[in-house]
């Protein structure tokens, strides 16, 4: 190993925080296959150590006595240290994860919308003054922060999938525990520098970086926690859930997908090839809503296939920092041998690789971990290949005659979280949305999202919503206040009805 790693502390009540254990693990950079950090790994007396630190960050200090407005405030001007930061936030994660910089850098410009919008939510959640049939009673509503929140984070957008869960939970008054993935945890580091800078108080965020099974769980399971937030596997994520419950405390779970991108024979094909290319090698289909499917009209499969391979052909791979790269490398060692297992399990049920299928050997991918862009024909949707979550570069494509088919199809997997639809047609399109069991649905686009714009899944593909205005009401919880205004009381014995 040449040259000293550069070593990342965890972050709390503040403070950088060496690890309890004094263990450190090493991040690896996905286009070199080269260790390039050291990072705390924490255990659970680092998560007791942070959870307390958020507890005492929202009963005393400064953080409860600002109002709505004032934490609004304090959101707005983290957005702008973002702003300003993006280039090299960005460059960050594509050095942790192996994303492309075009799609990291637009990210993080892209980030501080969630903390302007939930800034200026902020101030805007009400309660309401009840007409309650009592006479001489006054009875109103207060919505008020849950206390501490855990927020566990995936590997494939550490921030902005961080941000989704920050920016509600801060504008609503809670303190935050960050529990980033142990792939990719050194971006969260910059990012607590700005949120210093912007002003808030010691212990309102607060990261413990680690192991699941060491310091994700302890976060979940400890006793003055009131809300996790995950996004990751569905193996992972019914864990979380499984200690949740055993806690009584909600957690909203984004989990896996095996979306469908449904292309009918009237929709305006070139566009309709270039969102399917994007819905699954965009990201090297390290994303949850990668349309991992492809659901194509009989009467153009053919034809409409060979756009997509064309298109396919001329995506480059190589290094992520270069703005000309199309494809970068799969982010971490375990998930590509994932990744190319599920093509060897493929050609082994009789799916035959019209591109691609095996690991990248070109001379740009270097030492990386590249997976070919690939595109299964002959697949049926009982395979496992249409049925499992890949996350990886790696399309089927299944025939289908009439909407009918095309809608028993797409639903008919265990997953729900997004899905396509290409059309000119658009009373067709609406009524296939209406239909199709998933949390997003686009038309004649794909992969869009929005801090406005509600996000989750139907089925195994998770519980809850995150962006939305709504989504702040999942960080507060409504007490009611009775007031008699009377100088009487009735019996004592009898209930007041």
């Amino acid at each position: 190993m040449a040259g000293v790693l550069e070593k990342f502390p965890m972050l709390i009540d503040g403070k950088a925080a060496e690890p309890s254990t004094g263990a450190w693990f090493e991040s690896f950079n996905p286009y070199t296959g080269q260790p390039w950090a050291l990072v705390a790994r924490g255990a659970r007396a680092d998560a007791d150590r942070a959870v307390e630190a958020a507890h005492k960050a929202f009963t005393t200090g400064e953080w409860p006595k600002l109002n709505a407005t004032q934490r609004g405030a304090l959101l707005f001007k983290l957005a702008d240290l973002i702003a300003a930061h993006a280039a090299e936030l960005g460059a960050m994660e594509v050095r942790d994860n192996g994303k492309l910089l075009a799609e990291m850098g637009a990210q993080m410009r892209y980030v501080p919308q969630w903390y302007r919008y939930f800034g200026g939510l902020a101030d805007k959640v009400e309660g309401a003054v009840i007409p309650i049939d009592k006479p001489s009673t006054l009875t109103y509503t207060r919505p008020e922060p849950l206390g501490v929140c855990v927020a566990i984070a995936p590997w494939n957008s550490p921030l902005l999938l961080t941000s989704w869960k920050l920016a509600p939970a801060l504008a609503a008054g809670n303190t935050m525990v960050v529990k980033p993935s142990e792939f990719t945890s050194t971006s969260i580091s910059l990012f607590m520098k700005l949120v210093e800078q912007a002003g808030f108080p010691p212990g309102v965020i607060n990261v413990v970086t680690g192991f699941g099974a060491e310091v994700g769980m302890a976060l979940v399971e400890h006793p003055r926690v009131a809300k996790v937030a995950f996004t990751g596997s569905e193996a992972t994520g019914s864990k979380v859930a499984e200690a949740a419950g055993r806690r009584l405390i909600p957690a909203t779970l984004e989990l896996g997908g095996k979306s469908p991108n449904i292309v009918f024979a009237d929709a305006n094909l070139d566009v309709a090839a270039k969102g399917v290319v994007a819905g699954i090698f965009a990201a090297t289909g390290q994303t949850c809503i990668a349309g991992s499917r492809l659901l194509v009209e009989e009467k153009i499969h053919n034809a409409f296939v060979d756009k997509v391979l064309a298109l396919a052909r001329t995506a480059r791979m190589g290094d992520p920092m270069d703005l000309g790269t199309h494809v970068g490398p799969v982010a971490t060692q375990p998930q590509l041998e994932k990744v190319l297992k599920y093509l060897e399990i493929a050609k082994g049920e009789g799916a035959k690789p019209m591109i691609g299928g095996g690991r990248a050997s070109r001379p740009e991918c270097g030492t990386g971990w590249f997976v070919e862009p690939t595109i299964f024909t002959g697949v049926h949707n009982k395979m496992r290949i249409a049925q499992e979550e890949v996350f990886g570069p790696v399309l089927s494509v299944i025939p289908f005659k009439d909407d009918d088919q095309a809608v028993e199809i797409a639903n008919d997997v265990l997953y729900g979280l997004a899905s396509g639809i290409w059309t000119s047609n658009l009373g067709r399109a609406h009524r296939i949305a209406a239909r199709l069991q998933a949390g997003s649905v686009w038309i004649n686009t794909y992969r869009s999202v929005a801090p406005m714009a509600p996000f989750g899944g139907y089925k195994r593909s998770g519980l809850g919503r995150e962006n939305g205005m709504e989504t702040i009401r999942n960080y507060l919880q409504t007490k009611c206040v009775w007031v008699d205004m009377s100088d009487d009381f009735p019996s004592p014995f009898t209930m007041r009805i």
